[in-house]
């Protein structure tokens, strides 16, 4: 079952991940200064990830990659470099199949506003 892991970084901000079933992360987040912020970015990835128009598909010397927009196309999500096409593209796939039914875990390390 994929999960999306609401958590603290490192410089106390909110983020989020997309995990799926066997554990890889499929998306990232950026850094929010709220937790309900985070909160409503899992929820825009669950309602456009189903679309391809929301993907922006990237190719640098370093790899593969592609980031998720919202509708206002602000970019709520990035995935890992790829070293293939093809497997940025499982990753698309994977983004679109898990994110919408994806439970959410919080391992916050500290509640802060």
């Amino acid at each position: 079952m994929a999960t999306f892991e609401l958590y603290n970084d490192k410089a106390e901000h909110f983020r989020f991940r997309l995990k799926a079933g066997n554990g890889e992360i499929i998306l990232a987040s950026q850094g929010y200064s709220a937790k309900a912020s985070a909160m409503n970015g899992i929820e825009s990835v669950k309602k456009n990830a189903g679309d391809d128009a929301n993907y922006e598909c990237k190719s640098t010397d370093a790899g593969h990659s592609f980031n998720l927009l919202a509708a206002n196309q602000q970019v709520i999500g990035s995935s890992q470099v790829y070293t293939t096409e093809s497997s940025r593209d499982n990753g698309i796939e994977s983004v679109k199949s898990n994110a919408p039914t994806a439970t959410v875990l919080e391992i916050l390390t500290r509640e802060i506003s």
